[in-house]
């Protein structure tokens, strides 16, 4: 124990040992000693020297450190020492009094341990365990020592902890424990682990850690709260950013919604702490990698029109129209908005309504666009508002025309400031960065917009009192002419190569001019020094731009005439190398990388995002127009011309063909049409058979019964009777008769029509050729055959039912053939037959006419599908017919297309292109195919 005394402060006798030494025996005690408490008590010393001397605690001590977290399990108190001895000796904490490079060696340490330390994976695994020990003495420090692990040896470490069972989830735990100091350290310690890892970050984000971190910064106070707010923020940024999956569930969770809250400010926003700031900056930057350009699009728009719905965007312009705001965050906020309102109509359309409270108010961009012109404004604000106004009209034509309209003579309210009255007041002003950002500004009200192009040809401005006013495109060239500022000048150039850009009749109005083509050709030839190499470039671009858009209207500056000029005045060679520096400017790619302008200072703003989109369009297209003679100039022409018929002519087939798939489709739908008839027919026809052998069986039963009541009729009944109704029936039956007999002449007459008629459709189905639908006319054909079988016997049977009711009529006749009275030898007997067949003859025929009555109903109503029948049949003939021609005149049409291509490209062949043919596309094929053959 007096050993311990020594080191740990004691008095002790004798020549004191050096601190290796002490730190070598220490170590030998940790390994050799069996009792925990000589074990405890040396690891404790060893952690009151490990800052002091951290090189050799780390070299001889950290085996033994481990191998006690290995064995000495059960004591918590031993574990807390050697998990802060280790944490002493591999962690890299800053210290205010070390200097430079005493802070570079202790980082050399920090690594050599961490390195030494993750040569066995297995104690990061030891690690992982240990965390879950509730004990705060050892979860604490555990903390701490993987941070600082992750911290030195990210990559690895998470590569261990990935692999490990249940790793990321262990982790996660500490952001539910009860101990702040445990939950905020391990907030430190998620935010090392998902550094750069995707993966990691997924996983976290599975593990509920959306709903923790919100649930945190609530009861942490929100933007009110202190740096565990902070913290929980940059975790969620690092969850969130380009990581397209964590964004989708964060968003699908309804997570956005809950970000509303941090947003609301009040009237008095003044005496922010930095603690606040630093929140609500963190804040806006989680809503921005939400809607950040670098996303897909559809994730970008579903975020957008969540952020609206939910109000979350009022709420921001809430902010952004707020007095006594930060200027850091004033300016973080228009980023904000801009993002979010950026390609979203709905969006833009909001944000064009929204005004600022002043008197009168006045519309939140003519607000932002004074900030952006005012030269005394902060630097990094101007820009914020530039680019605000660049994502306000980003593929938003109706807000491009309202810019540009207030421009135009017949809206300007002189009683009031309007966008475009700024806009022309920044370009023409004496700071060269407010002309820059005006004219890349109206540069982003023209982008992609030929209609605002031509509109804003007819802005005239007035120069001075007693002179005649000057379109805004010469004023423009004025300007530039005058040798100002390579800034202005370059603002000025991009506003005029968008302009004119793909605009025949701007390209019309700029060469009117007769200054400007020799002004330009007179940059491009001079030798100029570096500063102005990026104004010649621009200058080649804007010639070019007028030679590729020129439709020649203007005699003296044809396409022409401007190669000419070129060749003599520039060289076409020079003229190719000066519009190479602008892609070649340093300045060029940063500008290309995002759409927000960022720069270091504002001597750097030269170049906007979208105009070098343009200048990679339009770069290899001037080269090659410079570079082409007239002569293969017009057969390009030519050949485009053609191509563009035979492009049109091509369309119009395309479009018959559609034409007469639809046909055919209407077609197949009549035949289906017409099949359910025939079904519905076929079952009228079953009900009618059934009907009629009802009606037989009635007649029958009919029949049997007056034979058994004539049997017992008595012989003096009706005499008188007989006589009496002889007469008058006889006469009506013979009516009768004649009535059936003229009706079944007729109904013959119709069988033998409806027989001609099918027999011709069946001949008119044999011969046409209808390949859509044969095979469903001829099946038709075949139910209307049934049909006609079916009504033949339908008609045989009405017939029979008259036969026999003639041969009544017949006998009746016979009976009453003297009109005088019976004789004697007429017996009573056989006048009462004679009357009762007589009486039930009549009630007989009652029941025959209503069965004829419907028999014609159903007859009629079989003509009457026939007909229809007859009608589409002769339909689809003619349709067949019509497309039958059409197909023909298709074919010859093609055969006369495939004729004009092979002229084509015979004479693209001629022009020296390299064209295949396709037989030498089905030779190629041929041979490739017979090369897998053999190796087969």
């Amino acid at each position: 124990m007096n050993f311990f005394r020594g080191v740990m402060g004691g008095q002790a006798t004798g020549p004191q040992p050096s601190g290796a030494e002490t730190i070598q025996k220490l170590c030998d005690r940790v390994a050799s000693s069996t009792l925990l408490e000589d074990r405890r008590d040396a690891v404790r010393a060893l952690k009151s020297l490990s800052k002091k001397y951290r090189m050799e605690v780390g070299t001889q001590a950290m085996d033994n450190l481990i191998n006690i977290l290995q064995t000495d399990r059960s004591d918590s108190e031993i574990l807390g020492y050697a998990l802060d001895t280790l944490y002493n000796i591999i962690s890299n904490d800053e210290e205010e009094e070390q200097d430079e490079n005493a802070q570079k060696q202790a980082d050399d340490l920090g690594a050599l341990f961490t390195e030494k330390f993750l040569q066995d994976s297995e104690n990061i695994t030891l690690l992982l365990t240990l965390l879950e020990e509730f004990d705060f003495h050892v979860r604490w420090p555990g903390v701490k020592l993987l941070t600082a692990l992750l911290k030195t040896q990210g990559v690895q470490v998470q590569g261990i902890i990935l692999v490990s069972p249940m790793g990321v989830s262990r982790l996660m735990d500490l952001l539910a424990d009860s101990r702040e100091v445990i939950r905020n350290d391990g907030l430190l310690l998620l935010q090392q682990l998902t550094k750069g890892n995707a993966a990691i970050q997924k996983i976290v984000a599975f593990e509920n850690a959306f709903e923790r971190l919100l649930d945190i910064i609530t009861e942490e106070g929100s933007s009110d709260g202190g740096i565990v707010v902070e913290d929980c923020l940059l975790l969620l940024l690092n969850l969130l950013k380009n990581n397209s999956s964590n964004q989708n569930f964060f968003k699908e969770g309804s997570y956005i919604q809950r970000m509303k809250p941090w947003f609301e400010v009040g009237d008095d926003n003044s005496g922010w702490s930095a603690q606040k700031v630093t929140n609500l900056h963190l804040m806006l930057q989680l809503v921005r990698v939400m809607v950040s350009p670098v996303n897909s699009p559809g994730a970008t728009a579903s975020c957008q029109k969540c952020m609206y719905q939910c109000g979350l965007l009022q709420q921001l312009c809430t902010i952004l129209m707020a007095t006594g705001v930060p200027a850091d965050i004033l300016t973080e906020t228009i980023n904000t908005v801009s993002e979010v309102i950026r390609g979203s109509q709905v969006n833009q359309d909001y944000f064009a309504s929204v005004n600022a409270p002043s008197n009168p108010p006045r519309p939140a961009i003519v607000v932002l666009l004074m900030s952006m012109v005012n030269e005394r404004q902060p630097f990094v604000l101007r820009c914020a508002v530039l680019y605000c106004f660049q994502c306000f009209l980003y593929k938003n034509q109706k807000g491009q025309g309202e810019i540009v309209a207030t421009l135009l003579p017949s809206t300007i309210d002189a009683n009031s400031i309007s966008a475009g009255q700024l806009l022309c007041g920044g370009l023409f002003s004496a700071d060269s960065l407010s002309n820059w950002c005006a004219a890349v500004a109206l540069a982003h009200a023209l982008q992609d917009n030929l209609t605002q192009k031509e509109q804003l040809l007819r802005v005239q401005l007035a120069t001075s009192l007693g002179k005649p006013p000057v379109s805004l495109l010469q004023q423009c060239t004025n300007i530039l002419s005058q040798g100002s500022k390579v800034q202005t000048r370059v603002g000025l150039l991009m506003l005029l190569c968008t302009w004119i850009s793909n605009c025949p009749i701007a390209v019309t109005h700029f060469l009117h001019n007769q200054d400007n083509v020799p002004f330009l050709t007179a940059q491009i030839s001079e030798n100029l020094g570096e500063d102005e190499r990026l104004v010649q470039g621009l200058c080649a671009l804007l010639l070019g731009i007028c030679i590729f858009y020129n439709d020649n209207s203007l005699e003296n500056y044809t396409k022409e005439k401007l190669k000419q000029l070129i060749e003599k005045r520039i060289g076409k060679e020079n003229f190719v190398e000066k519009l190479g520096f602008i892609t070649k400017h340093e300045l060029y790619s940063r500008a290309a990388l995002k759409p927000q302008p960022v720069f270091p200072s504002p001597e750097q703003m030269l170049f906007d995002h979208e105009f070098t989109r343009l200048v990679k369009d339009l770069e290899g297209l001037i080269t090659k127009a410079v570079h082409k003679s007239s002569e293969e100039e017009k057969k390009e022409e030519e050949v485009k011309k053609t191509l563009e018929q035979h492009d049109n002519i091509i369309t119009q087939y395309k479009e018959l063909i559609r034409e007469q798939d639809t046909q055919i489709q209407e077609l197949k739908e009549k035949v289906t049409s017409m099949t359910n008839q025939t079904e519905q027919l076929q079952a009228t026809i079953s009900q009618q058979q059934s009907q009629i052998q009802q009606h037989k069986d009635q007649y029958n039963i009919l029949k049997l019964k007056l034979g058994k009541e004539n049997q017992s009729q008595s012989n003096n009944q009706g005499e008188s009777q007989v006589n009496g109704l002889q007469t008058e029936e006889l006469s009506q039956l013979r009516e009768e008769l004649e009535e059936l007999r003229r009706q079944q002449t007729v109904l013959q007459t119709q069988l033998g029509e409806k027989d001609a008629l099918i027999d011709s459709l069946k001949l008119a189905a044999q011969t046409a050729e209808a390949p859509a639908g044969g095979s469903d006319n001829s099946e038709l054909l075949q139910e209307l055959e049934a049909l006609k079988k079916q009504v033949q016997t339908h008609l045989a049977e009405i017939g029979h039912l008259k036969t026999e009711r003639q041969e009544l009529l017949s006998r009746a006749e016979s009976v009453s053939s003297d009109t005088a009275p019976p004789s004697d030898s007429y017996s009573d007997a056989a006048r009462a037959e004679l009357e009762s067949r007589l009486a039930a003859q009549t009630s007989e025929m009652e029941s025959l006419k209503e069965s004829r009555s419907e028999l014609e109903k159903q007859l009629a109503s079989a003509t009457s599908t026939v007909a229809i029948l007859q009608t589409e049949k002769s339909k689809l003939q003619t349709e067949v017919q019509e497309s039958k021609k059409e197909q023909d005149d298709l074919l010859m049409l093609l055969a006369d297309q495939d004729q004009k291509i092979h002229s084509l490209k015979q004479k693209l062949k001629d022009l020296g292109e390299t064209v295949e043919d396709e037989d030498d596309i089905d030779a190629r094929d041929q041979t490739s195919d017979e090369e897998d053959e053999d190796e087969d």
